[in-house]
């Protein structure tokens, strides 16, 4: 994680995957139905609205398991190439995500997160650890598809 006066996080996390499948997992609605959000949330299918071409929507609403609450993020792709990176920018919190995808070859993928102008409330220890569990739902969700094939 970067220093949080300057309001970036950054990640890196390597999945057992192919990067075709990550990035087809972070740009098709029935891939980011499985994992996106934090564990005791769920992204209904319907609720998710995916256009990867700059310009294009980027839209989810996570809902929270206990007690409905939703949370929707409604974002503006500003870069897409496709295997290797995906940026966008969040309208209401004016929040940049860039994901980039590094094939590490033996069927493995890093996936390099970087976050700017991020609100105060993403960079609390509890939201970031939040964030982390979005990442084991993924990486559980990519074992999966690993094991069905």
């Amino acid at each position: 994680m970067s220093d949080p006066t300057e309001r970036v996080l950054e990640l890196t996390r390597v999945f057992e995957a192919p990067r075709d499948l990550v990035f087809a997992c972070m740009t098709e609605p029935a891939h980011l139905t499985h994992f996106w959000g934090p564990t005791g949330t769920h992204a209904p299918l319907e609720a998710i609205r995916v256009d990867p071409r700059p310009g294009g929507v980027f839209e989810t609403v996570m809902v929270n398991d206990r007690d409905g609450a939703r949370y929707p993020t409604q974002a503006t792709y500003t870069e897409v190439t496709p295997p290797e990176r995906l940026v966008w920018q969040e309208a209401h919190s004016g929040m940049t995500v860039a994901l980039t995808f590094v094939d590490l070859g033996a069927n493995r993928t890093e996936v390099r997160i970087r976050q700017t102008e991020v609100p105060d409330a993403a960079m609390s220890p509890d939201a970031q650890a939040g964030f982390r569990t979005s990442l084991d739902r993924f990486a559980a969700y990519l074992q999966a598809l690993a094991s069905s094939q």
